[in-house]
């Protein structure tokens, strides 16, 4: 049977995003809603209404409305929530692009969203500008955040003395179309409606203690699902000021929670390798803090606790992906007793089923399946992409998530693994979440990740990169192998070593083994 989260369903009102976000500031109207971290340059809620409503007026001007998309090509600041929601306020789509895009990857974005219109900043006007050249947009498709000559800004908008036009987007109509790589394959665009968005503002409210006196620090990116929802807009649905980074830097990270006395800080993994680790950490006043937030990836829950007691906070972690909107599963703020292994309950208004990938089968409280999610937050489907979409999307409404997870009679998920990254060693399922999990517990292995790779017989086996720490120069591929080994099964073990300068991850900090598995296949 499928597992229904344990928590009541919440209402969802048939609003646009703008008209569940931007009603009736009342007291805090006043108050920062945003803050850029590194200048202190804050808008307050009224003065961000005041800017999405210039912004949507001259976009309208511009032609720009129902069914039309624009791009969002920028870092994190207060003026990417001001020009996300001016976007949408003019009846028309965001297209939220990867600031580290290279010209041909964000061309291929803004080609296959259709995009008409790319806000950038300046220092991406290269990249911005050779994309369009590659799409065939005018020049004066780009418009410049910040300032650059020769092209329209922010402040150009700002200054019209037009009226907004009148709001014609609904709940059901498409409010974002992020990328997400899904399952597998090239970049596709996930619709998400306004209500799909709007449910997971509902559905994530139920879990967390997150009110008008919380700071929220903003560094995973606001492109990226994750920051889109549970930081920008999760801050202006609960009133509450987010602290917004342009890009991760550990001392400045440090010391924006420090002087800003940030009580919540979402992170992926890696953040929290250097909380636990790095020892600068000690430098900085950081008993603010009360919930570091994991997310995007496995969190392991040794490293969860280590940054726990060395930050004395509550540390959680939570499950989603860019098709769910994104969070499907997470740790409520009043259950850290929970396995921090684990992703905690399915959310309000979601139900799941665990299906074996070989079978077919349905899986019960403690075996391993494949995650499918069904509820007010599951996307429409892959842009321009029936195929992905029926691959992904079933009959019955139920997303195939991909990844590998199990459950507790109590309805405590875990996610074990993803269904294409187990590696068959002789027969038996090698999960490389695992291994990377017990690598981090070295002291002298700054990260590591884990794929599986060829031998001379052709036998796939674990072959794990390692990253040293600055303390770890003497460390031998023979000592992590022997240390690996003397604490996982036989079947398990890692059998070859590269060491390695950096592991490459997405911005939301996933590993990308695919680049591990390239950068193998060149060398073989």
């Amino acid at each position: 049977m499928p597992v229904r989260s344990p928590y009541p369903d919440v209402e969802i009102p048939e609003v646009s995003l703008f008209d569940f976000l931007f009603t009736d500031f009342g007291e805090r109207a006043d108050a920062p809603a945003l803050v850029d971290g590194g200048s202190g340059v804050a808008l307050t809620f009224s003065e961000l209404e005041h800017m999405v409503l210039r912004i949507a007026a001259a976009l309208a001007e511009r032609g720009i409305g129902g069914g039309d998309v624009v791009g969002i090509f920028a870092p994190n600041s207060p003026h990417y929530a001001a020009v996300f929601h001016g976007i949408l306020r003019a009846n028309a789509t965001v297209t939220s692009v990867n600031s580290l895009y290279t010209p041909g990857e964000l061309a291929h974005q803004l080609a296959d969203s259709g995009a008409k219109l790319l806000f950038t900043v300046s220092a991406f006007l290269d990249r911005a500008t050779a994309a369009i050249e590659q799409v065939g947009l005018p020049s004066e498709s780009i418009i410049v955040v910040d300032a650059a000559e020769g092209h329209v800004s922010l402040r150009d908008l700002l200054g019209t003395t037009a009226e907004p036009p009148a709001q014609t987007a609904g709940a059901h109509d498409t409010a974002v179309l992020p990328y997400s790589s899904g399952t597998t394959g090239r970049a596709k665009g996930v619709i998400l409606t306004h209500r799909n968005l709007v449910a997971n503002l509902l559905q994530i409210e139920q879990m967390g203690n997150v009110n008008s006196e919380t700071k929220i620090l903003a560094v995973l990116p606001f492109f990226h699902i994750y920051g889109m929802t549970v930081m920008m807009n999760q801050g202006l649905h609960r009133r509450c000021t987010v602290v917004t980074m342009a890009r991760f830097d550990l001392p400045e990270f440090l010391r924006i929670i420090s002087e800003y006395r940030i009580q919540r800080v979402y992170i992926a993994p890696p953040v929290a390798v250097a909380l636990a680790k790095h020892p600068i950490v000690d430098q900085y006043d950081l008993s603010c803090i009360d919930v570091i937030f994991s997310g995007a990836a496995p969190l392991d829950a040794e490293l969860g606790r280590a940054v726990a007691k060395r930050l004395g906070c509550t540390v959680l972690q939570g499950y989603g992906m860019t098709e769910l909107s994104p969070v499907s599963h997470c740790m409520p703020d009043d259950r850290p007793d929970l396995d921090l292994n684990s992703s905690g309950f399915a959310l309000p208004n979601i139900e799941c089923k665990l299906v074996d990938p070989e079978t077919g089968e349905e899986v019960g409280p403690g075996g391993r399946g494949e995650l499918w999610v069904k509820g007010p937050n599951v996307m429409v489907g892959y842009l321009n992409n029936a195929e992905a979409t029926a691959i992904t999307l079933d009959a019955d409404g139920y997303l195939h998530t991909g990844d590998v997870a199990t459950v507790t009679e109590d309805g405590v998920f875990s996610i074990v693994d993803r269904v294409k990254e187990l590696i068959k060693y002789k027969g038996y399922q090698v999960p490389p979440a695992e291994l990377e999990a017990l690598l981090l517990t070295h002291d002298k292995i700054a990260d590591a990740a884990v794929i599986g790779v060829k031998d001379t017989e052709g036998e796939e086996v674990p072959k794990a990169f390692v990253v040293r720490q600055e303390s770890g120069a003497d460390l031998t591929a023979d000592d992590v192998m022997t240390f690996v080994a003397e604490r996982i099964a036989p079947h398990k073990k890692v059998r070859v070593v590269e060491f390695i300068d950096q592991i490459p991850k997405s911005a939301s900090g996933k590993i990308l083994r695919k680049d591990l598995r390239a950068r193998e296949a060149a060398a073989s």
